[in-house]
């Protein structure tokens, strides 16, 4: 049996993927990349600034560069509307578009609710969900004047999972996830005749993102999913028809 024809994107198209220092949206970039898309690559971790984890956007650029495609690595934390639309800007001067826009990033934060600071829990709900709202609001103009574009949102397993959600000290997690799903499904009916495809991956596996593995070096990963593999449910999800 032949292997199944990768997914192609068409060449000159242009995809923001936010989390692209590490992990899934790093996964995520590449793949775009690999398939054809130029890519924008956003993160609060960059050469100039780096987190204790591992990686950054400028390593992301690099390794996209070096498939021979375009790409743009722009510093914003996605839950400040200035700095959201300083990446809105910056997509728009250099590449002249936005085709698709991956709504990746996302942070957690472990405690029973009892015991979470509203700082934690405001922290979550601002990057994860806000975050969200405020980078499509920043693409939505130049995509309905298009009337072209498509849009996928990350969540989670945790989403619905809210026996685990509870045991691991995750609602906060949960609650933004759950919102992005529903917030998705209202976008893509509002946005439809606009030509606007949106969807969202639900990855209901644990990932051993670059991240998992510096917080927790005791795990045995072996049978958890790779940041790849999520990738390429990704990129399958955005080649769809706009239909789908």
């Amino acid at each position: 049996m032949s292997e199944p024809t990768p997914p192609t994107i068409e060449r000159g198209s242009v995809a923001v993927v936010t989390g692209a220092s590490r992990g899934i949206g790093k996964a995520v970039a590449i793949a775009l990349a690999r398939a054809g898309a130029d890519v924008v690559c956003t993160a609060r971790s960059t050469a100039a600034a780096p987190s204790k984890l591992p990686g950054t956007i400028d390593d992301t650029v690099r390794d996209i560069e070096a498939l021979g495609r375009a790409a743009l690595a722009v510093p914003c934390d996605v839950s400040n509307d200035a700095e959201v639309e300083a990446l809105a800007q910056a997509t728009l001067d250099r590449f002249g578009r936005i085709d698709l826009l991956v709504n990746n990033a996302a942070v957690n934060t472990w405690a029973p609710f009892a015991e979470m600071p509203m700082k934690r829990w405001d922290l979550v709900l601002n990057v994860n969900l806000r975050g969200v709202v405020v980078c499509t609001k920043a693409f939505l103009p130049h995509m309905i004047e298009r009337k072209a574009g498509r849009i996928v949102n990350v969540s989670s397993g945790a989403a619905v999972d809210l026996k685990i959600s509870a045991e691991l000290g995750i609602i906060a997690y949960s609650v933004s996830k759950i919102a992005v799903e529903t917030l998705t499904e209202g976008l893509a009916l509002e946005l439809a005749p606009n030509g606007i495809a949106v969807n969202c991956l639900r990855i209901e596996m644990s990932v051993a993102t670059e991240g998992a593995r510096f917080l927790n070096p005791e795990v045995d990963y072996s049978d958890w999913e790779t940041s790849e593999g999520a990738a390429d449910a990704l990129l399958w999800l955005a080649t769809q028809s706009p239909g789908y």
